[in-house]
């Protein structure tokens, strides 16, 4: 015997048992807690980063305050900890959370300890070096310096050293968008985040990479796509400016740093045709890919993620531009270079 269960419940239940399977297979985990995907493969397939501006923000200024006291915890190691004790649910979370944990590792006490029992602890840890890991550091950037021939000097600095994707001085809105409904060419979910803005704004390079595609893409229209060092994170740029997208020299396989000049806002795309204006309002859609395997990086299995709390962050850090007239080109004002390089 059995009840029949009406069709909205039934949908719910069916939607309820995939989220679970869903969750079950980017949870798989060895012997040693590392997770792993359902072919055998040592990667993670599915993240969601839901972690609040309040939180990313409380986290970086710990990280902060640890490298000037010596104290051996990251924002990443925070920020997993948290993960870990609530299940990646943030709602209703507390810094002061993130403060105990603080303390207890500057009074001595060690994460691998208080993290023993946390069953999965090392996918947020992984999942969130993915997102995080080349944002915060050591670096060295230029400072204005009157007594200075050129008028700027080096300074060396620790933290934030990604910078937003809109330039400093140039406002834009924003809201978070990120799984909204889109229906040009099918129906699927926005997996960016939208900057609206003026026409030829200068947009930035967030971090510091390698120019993987430029050019047209019918959705995205005029577009970037820039590969991190470590080859987490593939950072996405669309609908750049008609007849003028790029800055002068970039092309694939072009180097570049966090904070230079790569584009140019727009509202191109929703064309097979190129160099097509059909954006009615002009914007940068801002994307950010984790790959954990090569076989992610386009396919059925891509991980994109929620930027929105990040792009708050980011407006920390604008880079500074500077026109040059007879170009009409704009360029950093500041530069920035990393211990090593």
């Amino acid at each position: 015997m059995f009840m029949m269960v009406p069709k909205r419940k039934s949908r719910a239940v069916i939607l309820l048992v995939c989220f679970f399977v869903l969750i079950a297979t980017a949870f798989q985990a060895t012997g040693t807690g590392e997770p792993v995907a359902a072919d055998g493969k040592n990667y993670i397939k599915w993240v969601e980063f839901n972690v609040p501006y309040e939180v990313l923000e409380h986290a970086l200024d710990l990280d902060i305050k640890a490298h000037e006291e010596g104290v051996d915890i990251g924002w990443v190691e925070l920020l997993a900890y948290c993960a870990g004790k609530n299940g990646g649910n943030f709602s209703g979370f507390r810094t002061k959370t993130l403060d105990e944990l603080y303390r207890k590792i500057a009074g001595g006490e060690q994460l691998a300890d208080l993290t023993r029992d946390m069953r999965y602890y090392s996918y947020y840890y992984e999942a969130y070096s993915a997102v995080l890991s080349g944002l915060v550091g050591e670096y060295e950037i230029q400072v204005a310096d009157e007594s200075a021939p050129d008028g700027k000097k080096w300074v060396k600095k620790y933290g934030l050293m990604g910078f937003s994707p809109i330039a400093k001085n140039f406002p834009y809105d924003d809201y978070d968008d990120f799984g909204a409904s889109r229906t040009y060419g099918f129906a699927r979910k926005h997996l960016g985040h939208d900057m609206m803005g003026a026409v030829g704004t200068p947009v930035i390079a967030v971090e510091g990479g390698t120019v993987e595609a430029m050019g047209w893409n019918q959705y995205g229209g005029w577009r970037i796509g820039i590969r991190s060092k470590d080859q987490k994170r593939y950072y996405y740029y669309a609908h750049l400016r008609k007849n003028y997208p790029y800055v002068k020299d970039l092309k694939v396989g072009s180097t570049v740093k966090p904070g230079d000049v790569i584009g140019y806002l727009g509202r191109t795309g929703y064309s097979s045709t190129e160099n097509v204006n059909n954006i009615d309002e002009a914007h940068l859609h801002f994307g950010l890919q984790l790959i954990f395997d090569e076989s992610q990086k386009e396919g059925n299995n891509e991980i994109w993620v929620d930027v929105y709390p990040l792009v708050r962050l980011l407006y920390r850090n604008r880079s500074e531009t500077v026109k040059n007239q007879e170009t009409k080109e704009y360029s950093r004002v500041y530069d920035i270079r990393f211990p090593g390089e």
